[in-house]
């Protein structure tokens, strides 16, 4: 199990992002779409929200990434859904999929699946509980949070990146990056970002940037949930809480230096 991920990998993708502005197809939930625009846009991105069927795969068509939240669900935002994601396998356009409160109901976790089986996923991000519930194992939930720690995950995200190929994230208190044949631990973070909503959603939105300018989905995915801890842990210095934290969050994510990540990568 790997510790760390690198500072100079981690800066060179920021950089590519900040150089490129890859365009970055948002299908997400009511809750995260402000926060995750404004997130992206102070990452470097160029974010679109697009979930109607109608232009789901046309948008997944020209975009350099794809991300599926599944946080506010009905069968016309999983038809956009489903069309987006075969839109982007045909196009070899990378995406990355949160099921958010998979475990919650049976209608989540069945979409969840169901958005799986498309293969167009190189990533799956979400809290220990999603994926467990993914993975097969009795997981409960807190509705859309998580009941379980991400080491408790390790055996099901080891399952599931097996099954689909894809990288498996497991959100928490030390995030977990698994792949078949590979695994890593973030400790980067701080307890505040549990505090304010849609900061996993946001997890996923930049993962999405990271994949767009570099191909290996396992540092992109490290390197993404590095950054998120990174800013939490600079965002939170002088906070009075989860209202201040949330601007300075876009804040620190916007003014991010090579020697922060120098200074909190091990």
């Amino acid at each position: 199990m790997e510790k760390t991920v690198s500072a100079e990998s981690l800066w060179s993708d920021l950089e590519k992002i900040r150089k490129i502005s890859p365009l970055v197809h948002n299908i997400t939930n009511y809750v995260a779409m402000n926060s995750t625009a404004n997130i992206l846009l102070a990452l470097g991105a160029s974010p679109v929200m697009a979930h109607a069927r109608e232009e789901a795969a046309e948008m997944a068509s020209i975009a350099q990434s794809l991300v599926v939240n599944i946080g506010t669900l009905g069968p016309l935002w999983v038809a956009g859904m489903l069309k987006a994601a075969n839109a982007a396998k045909r196009k070899s356009i990378p995406a990355v999929l949160d099921p958010v409160g998979a475990g919650a109901t049976k209608y989540r976790t069945q979409t969840a699946l169901r958005l799986m089986k498309t293969g167009a996923f190189s990533a799956i991000r979400g809290n220990a509980s999603e994926i467990m519930a993914l993975g097969g194992a009795k997981a409960a939930t807190k509705g859309v949070d998580a009941a379980h720690q991400p080491e408790q995950a390790f055996e099901c995200a080891q399952k599931l990146a097996a099954e689909t190929g894809a990288v498996i994230v497991v959100s928490g208190a030390v995030d977990l990056i698994v792949r078949k044949d590979r695994a890593a631990r973030i400790y980067n973070g701080h307890p505040l970002m549990a505090k304010v909503t849609a900061m996993g959603c946001a997890a996923t939105a930049v993962t999405g940037a990271f994949l767009a300018v570099n191909p290996d989905a396992f540092s992109a995915c490290a390197n993404a949930m590095a950054l998120m801890g990174i800013c939490g842990e600079i965002a939170a210095r002088d906070c009075a809480g989860p209202g201040a934290f949330q601007s300075a969050f876009i804040d620190a994510v916007y003014n991010l230096k090579q020697r922060d990540i120098k200074m909190r990568r091990g």
